[in-house]
């Protein structure tokens, strides 16, 4: 299943067996192990683009297509949580042989796998960064009038889909990458796309990066300003649990895809930051020098 192979920054189709089922996968790169979960309804092709971009900056990119998406067998029944995807993952990650702690990128509902991932399997993840994520507890805010995304109907979510996946400016780029997954996904799998679409409307992660917070995991988030799906509310809250005030881009819910360059560029000094830790958790220790030069012990 390699579709480029002959080009280092492309991703290369792949598959492998997590906990007994088959799970499909992109990687491309070598350097910084980076896991990307994707968002709802789409899969590991919609983000050839922007994952390129990490590839460039020196990153190993591993891009699964989460359970129930891309040709990845559903979750069992007991499983279908987050808490339940954030296993998987996990059990991925050791299905391709990674073994260091990876840099944990996820966008709306992949974001809220990557929060539950760090959270429960705390070995896994290096450093999380949060694209559009779901798991803020709040909808709406006005005044002492606070509503959470659990309020939120579901025709709201339904009415703003549309216009927030498919930006009309930028209808002819994003259009045919988002396609390539949504439409197999929807036809192959549209009890997925359903479960999927509760557990993200359900989500409040506020607690799981309050503790991210305690244990000082670093953890950026960033937040489309004109993205609906995920209202300002709800990106602030994501802010206020792990205590930093985040980063605001130009762009809708998908304005990675419709911008792959400005998304680079975004993940830049992250990426650097990532790479300088992980050289120092690789170097061994300095040897402990006595004042004349000498180790302690030394004739």
């Amino acid at each position: 299943m390699d579709h480029g192979g002959e080009h280092p920054d492309h991703l290369v189709w792949q598959r492998t067996i997590v906990d007994g089922r088959v799970a499909m996968y992109g990687r491309a790169g070598s350097g910084l192990p980076v896991l990307f979960l994707h968002g709802w309804a789409l899969g590991q092709h919609s983000y050839k683009r922007p994952l390129k971009r990490l590839v460039h900056l020196g990153c190993e990119v591993w891009a699964p297509a989460l359970p129930g998406f891309g040709g990845t067998a559903d979750l069992p029944a007991e499983e279908l949580s987050l808490a339940g995807h954030a296993r998987w993952a996990a059990a991925f990650l050791a299905a391709v042989g990674v073994e260091e702690p990876a840099f944990v990128v996820g966008h709306s509902f992949g974001g809220g796998v990557a929060i539950k991932l760090a959270h429960d399997h705390p070995g896994r993840v290096r450093s999380l960064v949060l694209v559009n994520s779901i798991g803020g507890s709040t909808w709406v805010s006005a005044g002492s009038r606070i509503r959470s995304m659990a309020e939120r109907p579901l025709w709201d979510w339904g009415l703003h889909f549309p216009e927030d996946l498919l930006p009309v400016r930028q209808i002819r780029r994003v259009l045919p990458v988002i396609l390539e997954d949504a439409v197999p996904n929807l036809l192959r799998n549209p009890l997925a796309l359903w479960k999927a679409g509760n557990l993200a409307r359900r989500a409040d992660l506020t607690v799981e990066l309050e503790e991210l917070k305690r244990r000082h995991l670093p953890v950026v988030v960033l937040w489309g300003d004109q993205d609906t799906i995920i209202p300002r509310a709800s990106f602030d809250a994501l802010c206020a649990a792990i205590g930093s005030a985040g980063e605001v881009v130009s762009g809708r819910h998908s304005w990675l895809l419709a911008d792959p360059d400005g998304f680079g560029e975004v993940m830049t000094n992250s990426v650097a930051v990532a790479q300088l830790a992980r050289r120092l958790s690789e170097a061994p220790p300095a040897e402990d020098v006595g004042g004349d030069g000498r180790s302690p012990g030394s004739g």
